[in-house]
């Protein structure tokens, strides 16, 4: 169970961010928030084909995030555990990021929709198809009511 899995990364985020004070909490509330992401050449040969989509996922590290079990969302004051949150604190601190494609431009994204820090480190991506990806449900937990936070919610220092 303690088995160590190591990953190396694709690429790195560029990113008009250089701190997690008052940056964006997730890429819809971000949606003209524009980044690159630069991909490393020996996995150019894999962006063959990728202007064909409109949104990409974006699986990233956390680098500058701590690893917590239990947290204060930003878009919430209550305490919930991680795993019921999308809060960067986290056992191994995976990023997700849905992001809009803009350009494509040899081995280098520039996407709209950045939620990240400068220099976050890119473990993989994944074409968004909404018939795949869109399930509609109305159970989402606390965030019924966290959502409304949402278009104000900045990030703080409360995940340190």
């Amino acid at each position: 169970m303690n088995d160590i899995i190591t990953m190396r990364p694709i690429g790195t985020i560029r990113s008009p961010f250089h701190s997690t004070q008052g940056m964006p909490i997730q890429t819809v509330a971000a949606a003209d928030a524009e980044g690159e992401l630069e991909v490393f050449e020996a996995f150019a040969a894999g962006l063959r084909d990728i202007e064909g989509f409109a949104y990409l996922i974006l699986l990233t590290h956390l680098h500058q995030a701590t690893e917590k079990l239990e947290v204060v969302p930003f878009m919430d004051t209550e305490s919930h555990g991680v795993f019921a949150t999308r809060a960067p604190a986290r056992p191994n601190r995976i990023g997700l990021s849905i992001v809009q494609l803009v350009q494509v431009h040899g081995h280098v994204l520039r996407f709209r929709g950045n939620d990240m820090l400068d220099g976050t480190p890119v473990l993989d991506i994944k074409p968004y198809v909404p018939q795949l990806d869109v399930r509609s449900t109305e159970r989402i937990g606390w965030f019924s009511q966290g959502l409304q936070h949402l278009p104000s919610a900045k990030s703080d220092d409360r995940m340190r």
